[in-house]
């Protein structure tokens, strides 16, 4: 049966001074409280959230049930789709077609209209992706996904020339060809956005738990024909590589051009993450480099992801834990 869970928490947003990122992001994190934030709703563990405007409704996964969730503007809380294939990031098209990272599956699938599922792509070049697990779709229906590999390493495919595990960023145009867009520039992909105006990539890179690597929020130029510039990597914010805190895992990018980006942890059983300084929130972030502008916290373990809905386009869905939040952004 359809349900509605309802809660009223904290969130109060921080501005930004002109002074050291680092010691300014520390201030806001330390500082945040929680205002206005609701649960929408629950279930195992959330995912993947995308707005599909024709119904007000937000679909979100369901990763261990293996399930599609849809929640509605009325508060109404249904499974969609069954059997997903462990999907983790979703994306409507521009047909509102809804487009699914299946890790479990290893592929991109599509659900047509009268719900058959199509797979779109499952390789580059032959070889199988790792897991896919974040999506996006730019204007001229060119779709954009992360390919990591968390947990076993073993078969992995894709390499790069020197012989390494290649966790990267690729693309699929509309005449279905698959093209690798970033390689080894990344040490494990995991969010990922487009700019308003569509000429910046931003891509989470989040090696987890114990992994020695990369926890950064990077930035790259896009170029018209779908193609991104290497060159221009530039790092946004770094969450360190210490092993003791969360880097970036999904993200948003708002009217106002700004990157919310899910990171952090507020709790763990794990000795190593003892002497962690980022908290589980958003972390607003100034795509220009001006560093984290407001911190929004989020009183649950393990925030995974965000998307902009609502009839303004300013509610902001939140997944964490087992639980859809949703916050309006002024």
């Amino acid at each position: 049966m359809p349900y509605k869970t309802v809660l009223l928490l904290l969130v109060a947003a921080y501005p930004l001074r002109a002074d050291n990122h680092e010691q300014n992001a520390l201030d806001l994190i330390a500082s945040g409280e929680n205002e206005g934030l609701k649960i929408a709703a629950a279930v195992s563990f959330t995912e993947g959230p995308a707005w599909h405007a024709p119904t007000s409704s937000v679909y979100f996964t369901d990763i261990p049930n293996e399930r599609i969730m849809r929640y509605d503007a009325q508060g109404n809380l249904e499974t969609f789709r069954t059997r997903s294939g462990r999907a983790n990031g979703l994306v409507f098209d521009n047909q509102n077609r809804l487009l699914a990272c299946e890790g479990g599956n290893r592929c991109i699938t599509r659900t047509e209209p009268n719900g058959a599922r199509l797979v779109l792509a499952d390789n580059y070049k032959g070889n199988r992706f790792n897991s896919p697990n974040d999506i996006i779709v730019d204007s001229q229906d060119r779709i954009y996904f992360t390919d990591p590999r968390y947990g076993n390493r073993d078969n992995m495919e894709i390499l790069a020339a020197d012989g390494s595990a290649v966790e990267g960023v690729y693309r699929i145009d509309p005449d279905g060809s698959v093209h690798q867009v970033l390689e080894l520039e990344l040490h494990r992909p995991n969010g990922i956005a487009l700019s308003q105006d569509e000429t910046r990539l931003f891509v989470a890179d989040n090696a987890s738990g114990r992994d020695q690597g990369n926890r950064i929020l990077w930035r790259f130029d896009r170029n018209p024909d779908g193609s991104v510039d290497r060159s221009s990597q530039t790092a946004l914010f770094d969450w360190g590589n210490s092993g003791s805190d969360r880097g970036p895992d999904g993200m948003a990018v708002g009217k106002d051009d700004l990157l919310y980006v899910t990171a952090g942890l507020n709790f763990s059983d794990k000795p190593i993450m003892a002497n962690r300084k980022f908290r589980s929130g958003i972390y607003v972030i100034d795509p220009d480099g001006a560093g984290l502008v407001r911190f929004i916290p989020i009183p649950i373990d393990d925030i995974t992801n965000c998307i902009f809905g609502g009839p303004n386009g300013n509610t902001l869905y939140i997944t964490a834990g087992h639980r859809l939040f949703s916050i309006e952004i002024d």
